[in-house]
């Protein structure tokens, strides 16, 4: 008699991976495609924006004087000028002498379901510091590459919805990842030959062709989409923040920062407070790119702030290097001096957080790295639907 051999069942796993990634693909696609295109046509913004406004940027060599206008001058020139609804929020100064000022209009509603009701006014003029000449004006609340923005952080919906209507289709999109990744290992040697690179000297079928797109660049990218996704989450979750800044300092909240009352509060406000904070900025900071002040007294949320904080970048397109000035706004005294290199690891990664998920903390290679790995995430959904609805017609061939 012949002995009987007991098989071992397999695994249901894969089987239960691949209806996961199946379900969650075809619940989430749309969005997934939406919000990778938008994030990669937004990779190249600066470039593509610093191009474009050359002119706008750079002033001409007989533009250039020997000492900049008061900044309350200028700030008053562009009020007049403008006649905008809403007064000047703010102003970038760069250290480059040969560079014009920006001077920002920005209010934002706590009103409206979308975008476009938040956001009251968002207004760039480019100013000439030492004429007080604008030589141009943007309304980058319309500007393409914002609106690409808006629609990536949360489908222009308003600042309350939007990232959860972009953060739960993230996390299923990182969970598809995983199990892409898992779903793509091979069993042995062999049948590894055919998932590292295309083979299609003998393929004519679409269907194969579709699926090997799918599958292969599916793989490259999956690491890099996933450093994407869990950078991206990080704006829409404070949980995911915490635990980041848990990891990374041992605390579950990134140090608050200390009310300052002011000294000179008293004293009757001096006219130069920007000019005078300003000067000792640029000594501080000489090697910096820029830095941005507040003129208006509040921060973007609207909040009265109780001093002058001055953001000084290190370099230019990158928000990662950043150290912050806070300025008595009466007297224009140095209260306190925040430099980057005394952050601990959990700020200096928030800080940093941005510029990854775009790529520029890799610089210009980074970019094209991640502009293409965006590319192949908005083909995924693409290629998936294919993929499922090539089976689809199999199957109802067969009935």
């Amino acid at each position: 008699m012949r002995k009987k051999h007991h098989h071992k069942k397999k695994a249901p796993s894969k089987k239960w991976y691949a209806k996961l990634h199946l379900w969650f693909g075809l619940s989430v696609g749309l969005i997934i495609f939406i919000v990778s295109l938008s994030g990669t046509l937004y990779i190249f913004k600066d470039e593509i924006q610093n191009s474009l406004r050359k002119e706008d940027i750079y002033l001409k060599k007989e533009d250039i004087g020997t000492k900049p206008l008061p900044i309350t001058l200028l700030r008053e020139k562009v009020t007049l000028e403008l006649n905008e609804k809403y007064p000047v929020s703010a102003v970038e100064i760069p250290l480059d002498k040969g560079k014009s000022y920006q001077f920002e209009f920005y209010e934002k509603s706590k009103k409206g379901w979308n975008y476009f009701q938040q956001v009251r006014i968002n207004k760039q003029a480019y100013v000439n510091p030492y004429t007080g000449e604008i030589l141009a004006v943007y309304d980058e609340k319309y500007d393409v590459f914002n609106i690409l923005k808006y629609i990536h952080w949360g489908l222009l919906l308003n600042s309350e919805w939007g990232p959860y209507t972009v953060g739960i289709p993230t996390v299923l999109f990182i969970i598809m990842l995983i199990t892409g990744i898992i779903l793509w290992w091979p069993k042995n040697k062999n049948a590894r030959k055919g998932r590292f690179w295309f083979n299609w000297e003998h393929v004519k079928n679409w269907k194969r062709k579709n699926y090997d797109l799918h599958n292969i660049l599916g793989f490259y990218t999956s690491f890099i989409a996933l450093l994407l996704s869990v950078t991206g989450i990080y704006f829409a979750y404070p949980y995911v923040k915490n635990t980041f800044t848990l990891a990374l300092s041992g605390s579950w909240e990134l140090p608050k920062e200390k009310e300052r009352k002011s000294p000179d509060s008293l004293m009757a406000k001096n006219e130069a407070v920007f000019d005078l904070a300003a000067a000792q900025t640029e000594k501080l900071y000489a090697k910096s790119s820029s830095f941005r002040m507040t003129l208006n007294g509040k921060n973007k949320k609207g909040k009265e702030l109780k001093n002058l904080p001055v953001t000084v970048y290190g370099l230019d397109g990158r928000y990662s290097e950043r150290n912050i000035l806070t300025f008595d706004k009466y007297s224009g005294k140095l209260l306190a001096n925040k430099p980057h290199h005394n952050l601990n690891t959990a700020e200096k990664y928030s800080n940093a957080n941005y510029d990854i998920h775009t790529g520029s903390y890799f610089g210009i290679i980074g970019k094209i790295i991640w502009f293409i790995a965006g590319l192949t995430c908005t083909s995924l959904p693409v290629t998936g639907f294919l993929v499922w609805w090539g089976k689809r017609k199999k199957k109802g061939k067969k009935i």
